[in-house]
């Protein structure tokens, strides 16, 4: 019989080779007794994430099969073939009807002119101005050609109070979580030195060590006919930086698609980064008024190894970059961040009923503190909206009429696929509002075989008093089974030291499983427990699968099919 046992905890251990854990299975598959493991697991979010997968959930069971046994070999890495792990996941069963419409619609951004267009001659919608009513108009005037039942989101700014007059952003780029459509371009080195974080986005030279890099962080072109009187301004943060003119902020105006071509200017700021997140000062960016332009960030480090780079000591710094802004002289004040859905219905734009796009004013109303949603106005793997929207919902439509359905969009950053939009429908129901469950819970089960994890449809059983029973009746009268029979009978228990045979206990574990699964499909698999004696009282454990209609030994049906 094998003996079952839990993951064990293995100290000191070290491992040759450029593939560690496949050095550790075939190690442990040629033990003579390996380690067989059986246990439950329930995928994380961080699970998901490490698969690739933004959304928390597999699309499909043939999804789940082929990749749940990557991280099988790493978190059971040490358990050898016969082991089993039955896996609780997450599968996608589908969106309620409309929310994918409005997840996968154009978006149209609000500019300055849109604003002034409406008679807000702003940055934002006044407060007294009605969006919905004039959102339409700029629609029809900035979206060529729209088709029937095109649907769009007008994302727009709304102040809270009459504005001010002052500096006002023109430009603005918000890095917490996206390039905000800025391009990478390598000019020398092998790492990926510009990453995406929560809060900002990342350049490093550092990866366990010091290694030379030089990649550019280039702005999509930035239109400034008309503008005048242009400031500059950047929030960001350097830390670990020998020499701190490694990293530069440049601006062109006859880039293309060759930054080694281009001619670049750099920006000197007298608020240079230092170890803090922090803006700098409002920077004269008026050589740039009424001109096209682009903006980089130009990164480099040094690697620390002096037979390539002809130094002993290494600069790798970290660049962290929150926004960058190009402002004007204009209206400043608090606005909220809005959305609305508009239909293209026989010729004109109509909103789009019961549909709520969450504002950064609702996010905030949740909580701003780390962890919470108004941190960076998104929801994300662990900041759930599942842990909010009831809630906030409760609270925001507090009236709503029994069984009224409310589609509820809101922007969500996934760790695997950066910034996108999310939604679910929510109804109310008792007095409360419920949310549509676009997943189920479901499990598999896979089995090491050959040192790999494939699925398996094993079932493990232990034999009842019942299941004795059912032998006794169905075998009592069959030759050569008397003796046998009466043995079980009596003592509950196959003895092996005479009666019962290998024969003889396939043939009771074939009436067992006929009894207790009679329509199971082929190739279904048991680990069937029986006790017996030996002498003294013992177990064994019978790997059994139903092939051609029968209960055979999976040993058997090895050599059958081999």
């Amino acid at each position: 019989m094998k003996k079952i046992i839990y993951l064990p905890a293995f100290i000191g251990l070290a491992f040759m080779g450029c593939n560690p854990i496949e050095d550790i299975h075939n190690d442990i598959d040629s033990q003579d007794n390996p380690v067989i493991g059986s246990t439950d697991y329930i995928l994380t979010d961080d699970d998901y994430d490490a698969l690739s997968l933004g959304f928390g959930t597999f699309d499909s069971e043939e999804q789940a099969k082929d990749s749940i046994p990557q991280l099988l070999d790493e978190k059971f890495a040490f358990w050898g073939n016969g082991s089993s792990v039955n896996v609780q996941y997450d599968l996608y069963i589908g969106n309620a009807e409309g929310v994918s419409d409005l997840t996968g619609s154009d978006i149209y951004s609000f500019t300055n002119s849109d604003y002034a267009s409406t008679g807000s001659d702003a940055f934002g919608f006044y407060p007294d101005i009605n969006a919905t009513d004039a959102i339409p108009a700029v629609l029809d005037a900035q979206v060529s050609a729209p088709t029937e039942g095109q649907i769009v989101l007008a994302k727009y700014d709304q102040y809270t109070e009459i504005p001010e007059v002052g500096l006002a952003d023109l430009v603005y780029y918000d890095f917490a979580g996206s390039f905000e459509g800025w391009s990478i371009v390598d000019e020398s080195g092998a790492d990926d030195v510009w990453t995406i974080e929560t809060g900002n986005i990342r350049g490093n030279g550092f990866f366990g060590d010091q290694f030379s890099n030089v990649e550019w962080l280039v702005s999509p072109t930035i239109d400034l006919s008309g503008e005048s009187d242009l400031k500059f301004q950047i929030t960001q943060e350097l830390d670990f930086a020998g020499d701190v003119s490694l990293v530069k902020i440049l601006v062109s105006t006859d880039y293309t698609d060759d930054v080694l071509s281009a001619t670049w200017d750099e920006i000197t700021l007298a608020m240079p980064a230092t170890g803090d997140m922090a803006p700098s000062e409002d920077y004269d960016f008026s050589a740039y008024d009424g001109q096209m332009i682009n903006i980089a960030f130009k990164y480099t480090s040094i690697g620390d190894d002096p037979a390539t780079t002809g130094v002993d000591e290494g600069d790798a710094s970290r660049w962290r970059i929150q926004s960058m802004a190009i402002k004007t002289l204009g209206a400043t004040g608090d606005t909220n961040s809005k959305g609305e859905y508009f239909m293209y219905t026989s010729g004109s734009w109509e909103a789009v009923e019961d549909v709520y796009y969450l504002s950064s004013a609702d996010f905030d109303s949740m909580g701003e503190d780390s962890g919470e949603p108004g941190q960076f106005n998104n929801f994300s793997s662990s900041v759930s909206p599942n842990n909010y929207l009831p809630t906030f919902l409760e609270l925001t439509f507090p009236y709503g009429q029994e069984e009224e359905e409310l589609l509820v969009i809101y922007d969500y950053f996934s760790s695997s696929s950066g910034a996108q939009r999310r939604g679910n429908l929510y109804t109310f129901t008792n007095g409360a509002w419920d949310a549509y469950e676009s997943t189920i819970s479901t499990t598999l089960q896979f089995g090491k075989e050959d040192g790999v994890w494939v699925p398996d449809n094993t079932i493990r059983y232990t034999l009842t008093g019942g299941d004795y029973a059912v032998v006794v009746a169905e075998l009592a009268d069959v030759a050569g089974f008397e003796s046998a029979v009466d043995n079980l009978d009596s003592f509950g228990n196959f003895n092996r030291t005479g009666p019962w045979s290998d024969d003889m206990i396939i043939t009771a574990l074939n009436v067992i499983l006929d009894n207790l699964n009679p329509n199971a499909e082929e190739l279904q698999k048991y680990v069937v427990t029986i006790a017996t004696w030996a002498p003294g009282n013992s177990t064994e454990d019978w790997e059994m699968i139903k092939y051609e209609g029968e209960w055979i030994t999976q040993a058997l049906y090895a050599e059958l099919t081999d």
